[in-house]
Formats: C-alpha cells, sequence, structure tokens
C-alpha cells in the first residue's frame, strides 16, 4: 500500500479529536455570550462522530470512505496522487456509515436510533434551524458518550472526557455533568478529580448507577495497580 494512504487515518483522527474538543466543550460549558453552543454542538458532536467513524473504516483500508475513485483517474499519470484524492476525493455522506462500517469491518455502530437522531438534529441545525423540543446539549453528550467514546476506546485507546477545549481544569466538569445525566463514559486508569466533590455527584444518581459506576471504578483501579 502507498506509505501516504496508510496516514490517512490517523490524519482523520487529528481533525477529529478537534471536533470532539469542541463538541465536549459546548456541550458542558455555559458562559455568558456563549449562547450559540446550544446548537453548535451537535453539529460539533455529529463531525466528531462522523470523522471517527470514517478513521475506523479508513484503517481496514483507506479507499473505503471514497465513493469516486474512478473519476480521480489521470490518463498517463505513473503515480497515485494521495494529496488530490484528499482535497478533491468524495467521501461517503455521515447517515452512510453505520452501514460501512458493518461492511468493512463487521461492526455495528452502538446505537443506531441515537445515530438517526443527531443526524436529524444536525442537519436541521447546519441547514435550517434548531428543532423545538430537543435538548441538544443532552443529545449531544448521549452520542459522544453511548457511541463515540465506546468506539474511540476500543479501536484507537482514547477516552472522551480527556478532550476539551478548558486547558485550566481538567476533565472534572465535564465527568460531573455526565453523571448528573447518568452517562456511561470509559474511565482511563489514572482517573483522579480534585474539582468537584465525586461522592456528592453520584450520591443523586439512581443505585443502577451508582453500581455500575463503582464497579468501573474498581476495574481502572485494579489496572493501574497491575501496571
Amino acid at each position: 500500500m502507498n506509505p501516504a494512504l496508510e496516514e490517512i487515518p490517523n490524519r482523520i483522527v487529528v481533525n477529529a479529536l478537534g471536533a470532539l474538543m469542541q463538541a465536549n466543550t459546548q456541550a458542558v460549558f455555559s458562559d455568558p455570550g456563549m449562547e450559540h453552543r446550544d446548537q453548535m454542538c451537535i453539529v460539533s458532536a455529529a463531525l466528531a462522530g462522523e470523522l471517527f467513524l470514517k478513521a475506523i473504516i479508513a484503517r481496514a483500508h483507506p479507499l473505503l470512505i471514497f465513493r469516486d475513485l474512478f473519476q480521480l483517474d489521470q490518463p498517463g499519470s505513473t503515480e497515485f496522487d494521495v494529496e488530490k484524492l484528499i482535497t478533491s476525493g468524495k467521501t461517503y455522506a455521515f447517515e452512510h456509515l453505520p452501514r460501512l462500517l458493518w461492511v468493512a469491518t463487521g461492526e455495528r455502530v452502538p446505537d443506531l436510533q441515537l445515530f438517526n437522531k443527531v443526524r436529524s438534529a444536525r442537519n436541521a441545525v447546519q441547514h435550517f434551524c434548531p428543532p423545538h423540543g430537543i435538548n441538544l446539549r443532552h443529545l449531544s453528550l448521549s452520542f459522544i458518550y453511548r457511541i463515540i467514546d465506546p468506539l474511540i476506546r476500543k479501536h484507537f485507546g482514547l477516552f472522551a472526557i480527556d478532550y476539551h477545549e478548558d486547558s485550566s481544569v481538567g476533565y472534572d466538569h465535564v465527568v460531573a455533568r455526565l453523571i448528573r445525566h447518568e452517562l456511561e463514559f470509559s474511565i482511563p486508569e489514572d482517573f483522579r478529580i480534585s474539582e468537584i466533590n465525586l461522592n456528592l455527584e453520584i450520591a443523586e444518581t439512581s443505585p443502577e448507577y451508582r453500581s455500575q459506576f463503582g464497579r468501573k471504578l474498581l476495574r481502572a483501579a485494579e489496572k493501574r495497580l497491575d501496571r
């Protein structure tokens, strides 16, 4: 395989992490003058999901994400122009990626119903206006932590809580918001909270959530001790 083609998945991941940082920030942090985050979080979350899915598919083979390869053929050319492929090639649309993921890897998107709900909300915001009656921040976080987080943990060893734009603190406020929404998330081995009272946050959740969260903390601690 052309070495430049092999670089495509990692190049996609770099962009995907940038979108994830924006999505986490827009969905979690509320500041005066930043009311646009209420809507833009769904656009950023969907973009992050689209890019991560393409990166996973591209790891099976980089050309699988492109749908117009024959249009890029230049008669008489003896070298494959990867940069032209990147700048001019047309990739599959967001809506097609769950099926393409299954064809390329045999893996299903964790929650297809949620995926489609996010796709519809993203399209409304991006092409027209926000839909009424939908909490886009909550929908964005659900998408990030029910779909993106387990996928990037499995395929890239990444944890979604690590990526946000508030460099002055860790992921404490992201974690607090997830706990309040009772959303599960991948916990790194070096998990550490200092800005919030984790016990107080957990105490407000359901017994089922407290139980599963405790098990995840225990597994992370056990992995840390085994290293």
